[in-house]
Order: C-alpha cells, then sequence, then structure tokens
C-alpha cells in the first residue's frame, strides 16, 4: 500500500471516529433532554378543589387506555359556537377513584385535582389529575 492510501485510511477513520463521538454525543443530549423534559411536565403547577355535577367517566384510548371525566361546573359559557355548559375535563390515573366516579355520576360531588405542567399520553388526556372524590350531600 502506498504512503498516500495509508494517509487516506487514517484520515477516513479519525473522521469516522469524529463522526461516530459527535452522534453519541448528540444522543446522549437528546436523552438528557427527554427524560428532563419528563421529569418537570410531572412537576405539580396547582391543586385544589372543584365541585358540581358528575356528568361523565370513561376509560378511553387506543394504545394508552386512560381515564377520564367531565363535572359539570354550573352557569353558562360563551364560545364560538354560542352559549354551552361551564364544563370542566379531567383525568385520574388512579383505578379507585375511578371506580368511586363511576358510583356518583349524575351526583353532586366534590373532586380535589392537582394541575400538571403537561400530561404524557399514557398518564391522562388533561393536565388536571382527580386523586379524591368526595359526594355533597344537600
Amino acid at each position: 500500500m502506498s504512503e498516500f492510501q495509508e494517509v487516506i485510511k487514517e484520515g477516513a477513520q479519525t473522521v469516522g471516529r469524529k463522526i461516530k463521538r459527535l452522534v453519541l454525543m448528540l444522543l446522549g443530549i437528546a436523552l438528557l433532554l427527554g427524560i428532563g423534559y419528563v421529569w418537570v411536565c410531572g412537576w405539580t403547577y396547582s391543586d385544589g378543589t372543584r365541585a358540581g355535577e358528575l356528568i361523565k367517566v370513561t376509560n378511553k384510548g387506543m394504545v394508552f387506555k386512560t381515564y377520564e371525566g367531565q363535572l359539570n361546573l354550573g352557569g353558562f359559557q360563551s364560545d364560538p359556537a354560542g352559549i354551552t355548559g361551564n364544563v370542566w375535563d379531567f383525568s385520574t390515573t388512579d383505578k379507585e377513584v375511578y371506580q368511586q366516579l363511576q358510583k356518583l355520576e349524575g351526583r353532586k360531588v366534590k373532586l380535589y385535582y392537582r394541575q400538571r405542567y403537561k400530561a404524557m399520553p399514557w398518564q391522562g388526556k388533561t393536565d388536571y389529575f382527580v386523586y379524591k372524590v368526595e359526594p355533597i350531600t344537600d
């Protein structure tokens, strides 16, 4: 092999190592950013309670089955489609809470929730996660 071919071969190996190192660094940075994003999205933004009539409880999803519900807060709100009921959408990750909600559907309830920055698709459709439910007796 000539000296020129050896120089070319060594140069190609050096460039290959540098490209491999760059790709691995970029993958590592992307992985760390992804983990950081999921971690920050799990932080609680706020927590509180809401009361109203429980109008819907479902377990839905094609890939990720999540527990979702709707609470009628009373009154009306206006939107581009006209005047609609004041309905609040929520999610829950707790099967026991979901079963309690099913039993209380159609009744007035008080829901305790935590709002996250952003819900992941496997957690729920909304950013509001109910962790406790109490029936309201008149």
